[in-house]
């Protein structure tokens, strides 16, 4: 799937207001990273820096602090769980959030406490691709950046 040049790929779920992707493993396990669109808005990360394995979160927190250039800030969770792994090629070359947004630039791994009771703010489909359309427009953002090198 497109929206204005930004990718947001098929296999994922998406919470369109905290700019996330998620991945549910076959295992539970949930991997979040930040969206094409996320990346986007942010221009050039410089930082990132995920909380610690072990770590408890509640749906709403941060589960990473994120800094560019331009912008310094949160990525929420839309979950509660407990943080498994968090992505140390990230914080060291934060670039490859920019680069790579849903591969090689993953952000945390959690346990999800209760996926099936809040996964109902989470979309997928024409529903993230309307939702983003919507949300693009909102934040006047006429298309998504990519760097050299980007990989959907």
């Amino acid at each position: 799937m497109e929206v204005n040049n930004c990718s947001l790929p098929d296999d994922l779920l998406y919470h369109v207001d905290y700019n996330v992707w998620l991945r549910l493993k076959e295992d539970g396990i949930v991997e979040m990273g930040m969206t094409d669109i996320a990346q986007t808005m942010a221009g050039s990360i410089i930082h990132c820096r995920p909380k610690k394995a072990g770590k408890k979160i509640k749906a709403g927190k941060s589960v990473a602090t994120v800094e560019s250039g331009k912008w310094v800030g949160p990525v929420k969770s839309p979950l509660t769980g407990i943080i498994l792994e968090r992505n140390d090629v990230a914080e060291g070359d934060a670039t490859i959030i920019n680069r790579s947004p849903y591969n090689e630039g993953w952000i945390v791994r959690i346990q999800p406490n209760n996926f099936e009771g809040e996964c109902g703010s989470l979309v997928e489909g024409d529903a993230a691709t309307a939702g983003y359309a919507e949300y693009m427009s909102e934040k006047d953002l006429a298309e998504c950046i990519h760097c050299e090198g980007f990989e959907a």
